[in-house]
């Protein structure tokens, strides 16, 4: 008996002494969530990223990422033997950084060998690791490899990869390179960093994803999602920084000099998923006709509390107006939506009254030949209108009222990459939908509803003249 009670001691000295080094197990469970890093893990996009502020959690979710998947014990992923490359700024950096915080996620019986670039073995937390053989739950090994960016290009050649994860933003050529690697395992690119370079290829390729990119996802990260930093640390440390260090330190933010035009634009609030809208709720289409540019379209509706929903986009270049007309008599088909006396109604840019190089007409004629009607008498004044989308955007209460579908990608993306310039003017680069966005907006010409909020009767009356109004029946 006395046998056997020592080895159950021994059993369970060995299950605390490992629970004690286990901390992927204990990794956002208990009474704290990170819930964005949950949502970084949940997601099966191929290329996904973390903008982060410093200690937001972003280093942390990217190490953990890469502990489940050697192992093969991913909660949210299909798990199998794998072979993937730690991608840091500089070796230093590795050693500091995500080299620190993967050895702090692996426990020591899960390591079958460790191959060191500098340093010493038995101490490997002190020097810089060339890759780890990691024993994952097939019984098999998994093999994390760790590179770095000043390494150059050429040693990031000739591997084939199951995943690459970039701590921090790297060169676009090694991200190139990178994507090159996991290509024919058709595997996974992910990166958390904290946008301290400006406007770079990060900003374009994935946050504004101008090439509308399917598999690419990213998430944002601030102090605040963070449930494990002090409240008042966080409050310290906020009122001893500038506004700019605060966008890109505590938020993640990317910036310019400039500044957003539309910093009031946040993404987790603003892009929605798409719903079926009541009939009543349908408005109007804007359109700005491009001419020699991208042709942009967007149909808006209106709830019974003055909310704004973008619930449909046309955006095309290289094509004339039939075919504009075509697409949007497609998707007005597809919404149901309603028509004036036998046309579609909308707004449109006054330069659609010039005729157009191919016809003697005026892009207004050409688009009421095809059952069209628009209207160009719109209110073109720039800072008016800007400010009038500032306030659906954020009232004075710091509440919303203008709400985008998640498939309008062209307006999200010209909203997120609209900049002030040295002028004190917009930069005149890619703003086709949101000019046509403040030709609505200022045609509303209507006062946010924040303080005398109608009651049901009231919201009953409008209700059926907004049904009068777009029902066919004319008294």
């Amino acid at each position: 008996m006395k046998e056997l009670i020592y080895k159950l001691n021994i059993v369970r000295q060995e299950r605390e002494r490992r629970g004690k080094d286990d901390f992927l197990s204990k990794y956002n469970t208990g009474e704290k969530i990170h819930k964005k890093q949950v949502e970084f893990h949940k997601s099966k996009k191929k290329n996904r990223w973390v903008f982060g502020g410093n200690r937001s959690g972003k280093t942390e979710c990217g190490a953990v990422e890469t502990v489940y998947l050697a192992r093969g014990n991913h909660p949210y992923k299909e798990n199998k033997p794998v072979s993937c490359w730690v991608v840091s700024l500089s070796k230093q950096v590795q050693r500091d950084v995500a080299q620190e915080k993967i050895l702090h996620y692996l426990r020591k019986d899960w390591i079958e060998k460790i191959v060191m670039s500098s340093g010493k073995q038995d101490s490997a937390e002190s020097g810089v690791i060339d890759f780890i053989l990691v024993k994952n739950v097939f019984g098999s090994l998994s093999k994390i490899g760790f590179k770095s960016c000043d390494q150059g290009r050429e040693k990031f050649q000739g591997s084939s990869l199951d995943f690459v994860w970039f701590d921090e933003e790297p060169p676009y050529d090694i991200y190139q390179e990178c994507r090159m690697r996991v290509f024919d395992k058709k595997g996974m690119i992910f990166g958390t960093m904290t946008p301290l370079k400006g406007l770079t290829w990060v900003y374009n390729e994935i946050y504004l994803n101008e090439k509308n990119d399917d598999e690419v996802w990213y998430t944002e990260m601030e102090w605040a999602d963070n449930p494990f930093l002090d409240e008042q640390e966080i409050i310290a440390m906020t009122s001893s920084l500038s506004q700019d260090e605060l966008e890109s330190r505590r938020y993640g933010k990317f910036k310019q000099c400039g500044g957003l035009v539309y910093s009031e634009f946040n993404e987790q609030i603003h892009v929605i998923e798409p719903f079926d809208i009541p009939k009543e709720w349908q408005d109007n289409i804007s359109i700005d006709p491009g001419l020699n540019n991208p042709l942009s379209a967007h149909w808006y509706c209106e709830d019974f509390d003055g909310n704004v929903y973008v619930v449909a986009e046309h955006y095309a270049q290289g094509k004339d107006v039939y075919y504009h007309a075509n697409k949007i008599k497609e998707i007005c088909q597809k919404l149901d939506w309603h028509y004036y006396n036998g046309k579609i109604s909308a707004l449109i840019d006054s330069a659609a009254m010039q005729r157009t190089l191919a016809s003697s007409k005026s892009v207004v004629d050409l688009f009421y030949e095809n059952d069209i009607l628009v209207n160009p008498k719109v209110n073109k004044d720039m800072f008016s209108g800007i400010n009038t989308v500032k306030r659906y955007l954020k009232d004075g209460e710091g509440k919303a009222h203008l709400f985008i579908f998640k498939n309008c990608t062209n307006l999200i993306r010209e909203i997120k990459s609209y900049w002030w310039g040295d002028n004190d003017l917009p930069i005149k680069r890619d703003d086709h939908c949101l000019d046509e966005m403040r030709y609505y907006l200022m045609d509303k010409q209507l006062t946010l509803r924040i303080k005398d909020k109608k009651n049901e009767i009231q919201k009953d009356k409008e209700r059926l003249i907004k049904q009068l109004k777009t029902s066919k029946i004319h008294f």
